[in-house]
């Protein structure tokens, strides 16, 4: 977990508190099931403990940790039912503005999502799962400020954080990365020739598809699903 000390304005750094935890927990370094301390976060992190006590307050909103009286807080295990809920909004929103992207787009706005899809090859290539990560967020962020729309990416994300740990733990997965580029260049190919339709369709049975590995993934951390089994 990192914070850019040279950062010390009391709302960027509490921002950047939720941040690091939240990312920390959706990459599994802090895994399901850990229970948490309020000083190690603060010392790891390097600030005092109230803004932690903030930042896991807002992650009890987000249902990524549980704070249990009497016991203490613990990272929540994956929910299935939260996978779903976060899939269902995301597919809404994300085929919506998948459209609007197809109907808008010019020549530079498909030049530059093209260059996402290059450096996606490229760290897909070097087996950097953090990297790409991140550039599929922004494939997936850059669309729907394509569509006009740019608040759809940011609600969707707040509903995506048990979502997002499937997503990050079927990175390793065989073929995985491979056949998420060809499913990325199929969107952007439908956008690139104005076909809302084929935009929709191809989205729609992408984020369908980041969930491929769902069963594997239960079966290899069974300890990580709250309903597994």
């Amino acid at each position: 977990m990192k914070i850019d000390r040279r950062v010390r304005r009391a709302g960027v750094m509490r921002a950047q508190i939720y941040a690091a935890l939240r990312d920390a927990i959706v990459s599994a370094e802090l895994e399901p099931g850990r229970q948490l301390s309020e000083q190690e976060l603060a010392e790891s992190l390097g600030v005092s403990r109230t803004p932690v006590r903030e930042a896991l307050v807002r992650l009890r909103d987000d249902r990524l940790v549980e704070i249990v009286p009497q016991l203490g807080t613990f990272v929540s295990r994956v929910s299935l039912a939260a996978v779903a809920d976060a899939q269902f909004v995301r597919e809404a929103l994300e085929c919506a503005a998948v459209r609007l992207a197809a109907e808008r787009s010019d020549r530079a706005d498909v030049r530059a999502l093209k260059g996402i899809l290059a450096r996606q090859e490229e760290v897909r290539d070097a087996g950097d799962f953090d990297r790409w990560y991140v550039l599929d967020d922004e494939l997936h962020s850059a669309l729907c400020e394509l569509s006009g729309h740019g608040v759809a990416w940011s609600l969707a994300q707040r509903a995506n954080g048990h979502l997002n740990r499937v997503r990050r733990m079927s990175l390793p997965q065989p073929r995985y990365l491979h056949e998420m580029v060809a499913e990325h260049k199929l969107i952007v190919a439908a956008v690139e020739r104005g076909d809302a339709d084929a935009a929709e369709e191809s989205m729609r049975h992408h984020l369908r598809m980041v969930l491929a590995a769902l069963d594997d993934l239960r079966g290899e951390h069974p300890d990580y699903f709250e309903d597994a089994g």
